[in-house]
Order: structure tokens, then sequence, then C-alpha cells
């Protein structure tokens, strides 16, 4: 959209040069207001263009942000997961859980019972020392938002 601006803008900016040009002999008021109107139309197109730069630049930084915040969840889940010593199903219950992932979702895309995801997820409970859901995710969480407070604080 930003570069489309620029473009008209430019293009407009073209046309009122060469319309400038061919009445430069006769300067005239109407001559300086479409000379003020080209300047007028570069600033524009300039501010456009500089806005268009500045918004890819801050698009960058937030993707590699979030590539850095989704690989730290990864890793500190990873990490939980390993410190609780849980199965490979286990893993793959309580990943859903944090999901969100209802039970007899769950149980449908693991091909499985509900009362299998009930029993799979009091163990990883069990093993993450909580008692529901949202104590599993709070410890999850907690952890990943002590780390990015930290990690603020160094930069």
């Amino acid at each position: 959209m930003f570069l489309a601006a620029a473009a008209l803008q430019i293009g407009c900016g073209a046309v009122f040069i060469s319309d400038v040009v061919s009445e430069w002999h006769e300067i005239t008021t109407h001559t300086w207001v479409e000379a003020a109107g080209v300047l007028a139309l570069a600033i524009g197109a300039t501010l456009t263009l500089r806005e268009y730069r500045h918004l890819l630049r801050r698009n960058d930084r937030i993707e590699r942000e979030l590539g850095a915040a989704t690989g730290a969840f990864h890793e500190v889940i990873e990490q939980h997961f390993a410190n609780w010593q849980l199965t490979e199903a286990e893993r793959d219950v309580a990943l859903l859980s944090i999901k969100g992932v209802s039970i007899a979702d769950m149980a449908k895309m693991r091909s499985t019972r509900d009362g299998t995801i009930k029993a799979q997820s009091a163990a990883i409970y069990r093993k993450a020392g909580v008692s529901s859901r949202a104590e599993l995710i709070s410890v999850v969480v907690e952890e990943l938002i002590a780390g990015l407070q930290v990690a603020g604080r160094m930069q």
C-alpha cells in the first residue's frame, strides 16, 4: 500500500514537473503554486517511502523477537518435561493441555479414550507437582516470563 501511494505521488509529481517546466518561460503565480505542489508531492513521497522502510524494519524486528520467544517457550516446556520425566505420550498430552485442547479432542487426536487422557493428565499433574491444567500452564508461563524479564534487564 505504501509503495503504491509513493508511486502515485511520484507519478503526479512527474506530471506537475512537466507542466511547470513547460510554463517556466512565463513565471506566474500559477507556476509558483504548481512548483510548490511538486515540492509537497516530493516531500510526501519521501515521507511515505521512509515510513515504509521503518515499518519493514519494525516488522523484521518483531518477527525475530517472536521467533526468539517461541524458541524460548519451546525450550522451557522441553526442560520441564525432561525434569518431570514425562513419557512420550505424557509429553504429547501435556503439550496439548498447555495449548488448551479439550480432553475429548485430545482423545480423538490420539485415537484413545477420554479416560486414558484423564489418567495421563493425572500422571502429568502428579509429576509436575500441580493439581490442574491451569497450574500446569502457570508453571511454564511463570518461568518464561521470569526469563524474559531477566533478558529485558540485560539489554
